[in-house]
């Protein structure tokens, strides 16, 4: 099993769930996160003050998924998370020991 962590516009949320959903993930949890990569933030002009936006919303999906469906999984965000600009984010795969679903005791793949 493998938890992916992908880092998105939040714009684009819905898009990416969908995609998730059509590839056979089941559940998933995100959290409104700030930060910033290459593109270092931004400067913006409020009422005639320039001012640096050092952290840019976005937003961070956590998915588990079987090994077989990892590959689906990653090109569901890809395809819809990307605008082709700076800042569609990153994703990161990590291995994941066990799983159990705490109202069944079901665990690893089955509590997925």
């Amino acid at each position: 099993m493998k938890k992916i962590e992908a880092i998105i516009k939040p714009f684009k949320l819905d898009e990416v769930r969908e995609a998730l959903s059509e590839v056979g993930v089941t559940g998933l949890t995100i959290t409104e996160v700030k930060g910033f990569g290459r593109q270092k933030g931004h400067t913006e002009l409020y009422r005639g003050a320039e001012y640096v936006v050092d952290f840019l919303p976005k937003i961070k999906i956590e998915v588990i998924v079987a090994d077989d469906a990892l590959t689906p999984a990653i090109d569901a965000i890809v395809k819809a998370g990307r605008t082709g600009k700076i800042g569609d984010g990153k994703i990161f795969v990590m291995p994941v020991e066990q799983v159990v679903r705490i109202r069944t005791g079901e665990i690893d793949e089955a509590a997925i």
